[in-house]
């Protein structure tokens, strides 16, 4: 992430970068913070791990995976299970699949979400099983339909699949502003089990129609680009971390915007994406300590008006 190694604040944090000590650090605290599934009461912990750009390295490139084998293991230390990933991440899917390989035991404690973005049911199940091989598991957690392609005909093939035990969730994405509109009659239409769209400080439109639908309709909601793909990053480059973080236990700006999503009571998870050990250590505190109320959300958002 853009200017994102200058605001990791904490002194712990600058003495552990890249060493595994944070990762036992990690495991060392309370539970992260795990929110229900809707559909099945299922909890699944706030902080997740995306893989797009991120895990789209040469499976088979050793100094490539290394720092990946540390973001996973840094994630799972922490208490994390959710990791979401897509066919169209490049290799992101067989990245995944083999850390998962070589990190024994872990497997059975992921949460794997991958997607399906194509017409029909013939391509879709090409991918499915594409998606399969590479992540190395025959049944997935989630399959979601990505950026609304062909979207009410893949619910149907994907409700069939889950009926037939190979997937346990379906759901629905897209990343802009834009989709909110149609995510939202989806949403109170088709009720799928997961709705996964974009939320952050600055961008917070989903918070009008979209996230109060999913709760009135009972879908899990997964939260992408909560760093607005590095801009807020770069739009407090140079600023103090302010007071009011104390007040919620963050010690760095990526706690502070990650606390701030999830503090919306419609969030289940936020999924940021880094191929940084250190950020990923960042990420994961934000899933533990206090959360910012309705009236601590409005606070940090007056930060960046």
């Amino acid at each position: 992430m853009p200017d994102r190694r200058r605001f990791l604040q904490t002194a712990a944090g600058a003495a552990l970068i890249g060493s595994s000590r944070t990762a036992r650090a990690l495991s060392q605290q309370p539970p992260m913070l795990a929110r229900a599934i809707p559909a099945s009461g299922e909890a699944l912990p706030v902080i997740g791990l995306g893989t797009a750009d991120t895990f789209n390295v040469d499976p088979g490139d050793a100094a490539a995976m290394a720092p990946l084998a540390q973001v996973l293991e840094t994630f799972q230390r922490a208490g994390g299970s959710l990791i979401d990933t897509a066919p169209s991440y490049g290799q992101a899917e067989a990245v995944t699949g083999a850390l998962l390989d070589r990190a024994p035991g872990l497997r059975g404690r992921t949460f794997l979400a991958t997607k399906i973005s194509t017409q029909g049911h013939e391509s879709a199940m090409r991918q499915i099983r594409q998606s399969q091989k590479a992540l190395g598991s025959d049944k997935l957690d989630l399959i979601q339909v990505h950026n609304l392609i062909d979207t009410v005909n893949q619910l149907a093939l994907l409700r069939d699949l889950k009926r037939q035990g190979i997937i346990r969730y379906v759901g629905i994405t897209h990343y802009a502003d834009h989709a909110h509109d149609e995510l939202t009659a989806l949403v109170e239409r088709e009720r799928p089990d997961f709705l996964q769209v974009n939320l952050s400080v600055g961008a917070r439109n989903a918070e009008k129609r979209l996230l109060p639908a999913c709760q009135a309709n009972g879908v899990a909601v997964l939260i992408n680009r909560p760093f607005q793909d590095g801009a807020l990053f770069r739009q407090v480059r140079g600023m103090a971390l302010p007071a009011l973080a104390a007040e919620i236990d963050c010690t760095s700006w990526a706690q502070l915007f990650l606390k701030f999503i999830i503090g919306h009571s419609a969030v289940t998870a936020v999924i940021p994406a880094t191929s940084k050990p250190a950020n990923m250590a960042d990420n994961a505190r934000a899933g533990f300590g206090r959360q910012p109320d309705a009236a601590m959300r409005d606070r940090i958002a007056a930060l960046l008006a």
